[in-house]
């Protein structure tokens, strides 16, 4: 007896609150599930998970990592009728297909297919139908199905005729080859009554049958574990009577045990080996999707290729763009560029860079607000003239290659921040401009983590809340059960009763599993053809998505991009506009960086409101710091992060600026990278440049050792430390000192910050000391219009932040003034009363006062003049969007009381304006609905 048998029906931790089939351990590495099959000499698997095939990608990966062979495939939704039939009868028909993966056309079509179900045919599940069927079956190989197969319903109706006929379809469709009967065997009454007539229908037909387990957990005595897992996903307890249950023999089960259930099947065995030979889909990787960008017509007749045309625009724009910065380009600009575009062009990645200047200029020219930059990209002379950033690299030392160079395979990620109120408008340009189909969100994975596996696994084995928060509390927020576990209180807890070691077995089973999916904030993928030509998508509450992750997307050589909102943009560009008021040329893109005023104010502190700076740790240590220069700002940013204040790494930064300890630099080439940091090393650049100017390394090589000491991998760190030595040997550093620097590197490169992105976030942070130092009021009306949205006053929970800006302007002398319905504008707004200037209050910040009753107030009182009295204001304002809630929340506000006699108590006026509010709809009104006033 040969003891081969592959497992073709798999369900992973994909089959979100179900599979416990774990693919990638907490560490990310390939799961020890996949080792065990690898080192059981099994020649393949397959996953095959409900409806989705989120983690097909990771699974192929990681499976190929262990040397299995992986086999993609879906557990299918199909329904007898038409997929776009939405009604109880076409839920009652529907039933359950397996599908393999057999090449590459049959993975294109599985993604399009499962794209097409939850595009056109989701009702409670995607579901495919025979349409589709037809359409995209060729090059999947199709197993009928589980118990809740369409063909086994009907032999449990015991309508063995429409079971046949439904079988007969499938292998019309399929062709003989492609498809398989299914039979199962779990103890389970219904599989027991389905294998003989099934063994029949598969004789009559001339159908080969293949035998299967229906995996979702890896061993038998993860069972209960599972039991938990289920009660997760439908909100059950243990002791529930009626909830979905688990079954003991849903495991991976040995060849052994799969022989004594289908001895009497052999065929049915053979067969998942026959399948394995026959599915041989190889991931196409090291290919880049981008989609077209029309460039000039005269750049396409000029050169033969689409790419040569590309590359010659892109240079010709950087000219352009370097010229309007410089009139005469510096040659060290020209030398830099020249270098930059040689590596896009070797990389072909010319009309990425085209596409995002694309919507950067779209969204200039809209005057939507667009971040100096943000990530590794500011490090781009490329990216800076094609004014994609405004961070000049060269003025900060900034490197190409930590944002790009010849190692790289994946696309760049010019990752941009826009106004928070213009986001929206760029990505419906971009949608405009490639397709609907081209451009969709991006999925993310939620995780169950240690905390969250207590509280699940509490809650179903019935403990309270308050009795896992006791234990959740002893879990750090980075920390997984078993390092938690090393804390010898939390081992008491697990002691304590049969049900809390209950509690910890099952929660580090489930720990680490996927739990549930979420649409990425600002990630969207841009295709040239449809999106699910290149990934399968889902849809949820009418989103669509893509099936698979951001980190995959790049892997496959997608165009990500992320369109991040960000409020301080909006802050910028609002102060600027009250400035330009009084100074029309001001500009912020032209503001010194040297300003004096700007400096007092941080050295004292004073950074409620500025961006990065304004957490009460960063206004300390900014007070004990005292910048006097642009990079002391950028250091604050890459500084004030756990690591390097656990590291001491701030104090030691203060202390040699303010010459409490002596600088000393170990080689004199060191000096030149080191200075701006007063000698320590705070960047990852600086690493980079200490290895290349030391010990010969190329820009690729610096960045590998960068992202080496990131990981800190003992055997990898040991090959760069040998070669670094013998690097600076070679440039007479004796093997001594070259170690000791080495070291070094290696103590402060784990805190290393990404100096690119620190320069542009400083870049935002000194614009908005300098808007508060030298425009105090107009950035305080800016900063606190902003904030609206995220609180209103009269709310139960008044935002902290709102508050503090109110308390910041009263301590830079600028009254508030209360709301006042003739005086008050939707924005705060500034208002000069008895000589003095103050802020007015804003109606949009009042409770249950949106933009479109504040704007409708205003422009009714500027179209035809103050109100007189409340009667005024109500027949006045006689949209439904002014209702007695409104009423009320400006009375209780106090926007009313300047309406009334200036000798009644401000508790007085307020009474008498909410009694309007309350008989608004008898005094004054005979049809009160017409108004929209509530009684």
């Amino acid at each position: 007896m040969q003891e081969e048998f592959v497992h073709l029906h798999n369900h992973s931790e994909y089959s979100l609150l179900d599979g416990m089939l774990r693919i990638t351990e907490i560490d990310g590495k390939p799961s020890e599930f996949l080792k065990r099959v690898a080192k059981q000499k099994i020649p393949a698997i397959a996953i095959t998970d409900h409806g989705n095939m989120y983690g097909a990608i990771t699974f192929y990966n990681n499976a190929v990592k262990v040397g299995v062979k992986p086999i993609l495939g879906c557990e299918l939704y199909i329904t007898e009728g038409s997929r776009k039939e939405k009604d109880k009868n076409s839920k009652a028909n529907l039933g359950h297909i397996t599908a393999l993966v057999k090449d590459n056309e049959g993975y294109q079509n599985l993604i399009e297919m499962l794209s097409k179900a939850y595009l056109e045919g989701f009702y409670y599940y995607p579901r495919i139908d025979f349409e589709l069927l037809e359409r995209y079956n060729k090059g999947i190989i199709f197993l009928s199905g589980c118990v809740e197969s369409l063909i086994n319903k009907y032999i449990l109706a015991n309508d063995i005729k429409k079971a046949k006929e439904i079988a007969d379809r499938f292998k019309s469709i399929c062709g003989k080859e492609n498809f398989f009967i299914e039979l199962m065997y779990h103890e389970d009454e219904k599989e027991k009554k389905v294998i003989k007539p099934l063994i029949g229908i598969a004789n009559d037909l001339n159908l080969e049958v293949v035998v299967t387990n229906d995996c979702h957990f890896e061993n038998p005595q993860d069972m209960f574990a599972h039991d938990v897992h289920l009660c997760i996903s439908t909100n059950a307890k243990l002791d529930d009577k009626d909830r979905l249950r688990s079954n003991p023999h849903l495991y991976y089960k040995s060849f052994k045990e799969m022989y004594e259930i289908f001895k009497d099947v052999p065929n049915g065995i053979r067969n998942t080996v026959e399948i394995t030979y026959r599915c041989n889909f190889i991931l196409e990787k090291g290919k880049i999707h981008l989609p077209k960008f029309k460039i000039p017509k005269e750049y396409e007749e000029k050169y033969k290729n689409i790419d040569e045309a590309q590359n010659h625009y892109l240079r010709d724009l950087c000219i352009k763009g370097l010229e309007e910065k410089f009139g005469k380009i510096p040659e060290e600009y020209l030398k830099r560029l020249d270098y930059e575009l040689d590596v896009i062009k070797t990389l072909g990645f010319s009309s990425y860079f085209l596409i995002v200047m694309d919507f950067i200029n779209f969204a200039r020219k809209a005057k939507i607000p667009v971040g100096p930059g943000r990530g590794s990209g500011a490090g781009s002379v490329v990216s800076y003239a094609l004014n994609i950033t405004k961070i000049d690299p060269l003025k900060h030392n900034l490197l190409f290659e930590r944002f790009l160079n010849l190692g790289r395979k994946s696309m760049p990620d010019l990752d941009i921040d826009f106004s928070d109120r213009g986001r929206e408008e760029v990505i419906n340009y971009v949608i405009e401009k490639y397709g609907k189909e081209n451009v969709a969100n991006i999925v993310t994975y939620g995780t169950i983590m240690a905390k969250t596996a207590i509280k699940d696994v509490g809650r179903v084995l019935g403990m309270t809340a308050s009795e896992t928060n006791k234990i959740t509390k002893l879990i750090g927020n980075n920390q997984t059960l078993s390092e938690a576990l090393q804390n010898p209180d939390l081992q008491k807890i697990k002691n304590l009763s049969s049900t809390h070691q209950q509690l910890f077995d099952v929660a580090l089973k489930i720990e680490g599993l996927k739990r549930h999916t979420g649409i990425h904030a600002a990630g969207k993928v841009i295709t040239e053809q449809p999106v699910y030509k290149y990934t399968p998508l889902a849809q949820r509450e009418g989103i669509i998505t893509t099936q698979y992750d951001g980190e995959t997307l790049t892997e496959l050589g997608l165009l990500k991009i992320d369109f991040l909102g960000l409020k301080t943009l909006s802050v910028i560009d609002d102060t600027a506009k009250l400035i330009r008021n009084a100074e029309p040329e001001f500009d912020i893109d032209k503001i010194p960086f040297d300003d004096p005023k700007t400096y007092k104010l941080l050295s004292e502190g004073r950074t409620i409101g500025v961006f990065q700076l304004e957490s009460d740790g960063m206004q300390k240590l900014v007070k004990n710091l005292k910048p006097t220069t642009f990079s002391d700002i950028s250091a604050l940013v890459a500084l004030y992060r756990p690591g390097p204040i656990e590291a001491g790494m701030i104090d030691l930064f203060i202390n040699r600026k303010h010459g409490k300890e002596n600088i000393t630099y170990e080689h004199p080439l060191l000096e030149d990278i080191l200075k701006d940091t007063y000698g320590t090393i705070i960047y990852q650049e600086q690493v980079m440049e200490i290895v290349k100017r030391l010990a010969n390394f190329t820009p690729q090589e610096a960045d590998d050792l960068r992202k080496a000491m990131g990981k800190k991998i003992p055997e990898e760190m040991e090959k760069l430390k040998e070669r670094f030595i013998k690097g600076a040997e070679k440039n007479g550093i004796t093997t001594k000192l070259a170690t000791k620097i080495f070291e070094q590197m290696y103590k402060f490169a784990g805190y290393g910050f990404n100096k690119s992105h620190s320069v542009a976030y400083a870049t935002l942070a000194y614009q908005t000391a300098y808007l508060k130092a030298n425009y105090p009021l107009e950035f305080m009306i800016s900063l606190l219009t902003n904030e609206i949205g995220h609180t209103s006053i009269g709310s139960e929970r008044q935002d902290y932040k709102i508050v503090k800006y109110l308390e910041e302007a009263k301590s830079m002398g600028f009254d508030i003034l209360p709301p006042d319905i003739n005086r008050s504008y939707p924005d705060f707004s500034k208002e000069l009363y008895n000589n003095k200037m103050y802020i007015r209050f804003a109606l949009k910040a009042i409770k249950n006062i949106g933009e479109n009753v504040a704007n409708e107030i205003v422009d009714e009182r500027e179209k035809n003049g103050p109100y007189k009295s409340i009667n005024d204001f109500i027949a006045r304002n006689n949209s439904k969007q002014i209702n007695k809630k409104v009423i009320e929340s400006l009375a209780k506000a106090g926007a009313f009381d300047t309406l009334f006699d200036e000798k009644s108590s401000k508790s007085s006026k307020r009474t008498r304006a909410l009694s309007y509010a309350e008989n608004a709809d008898s005094s004054i009104y005979t049809q009160a609905s017409l108004f929209g006033i509530e009684t």
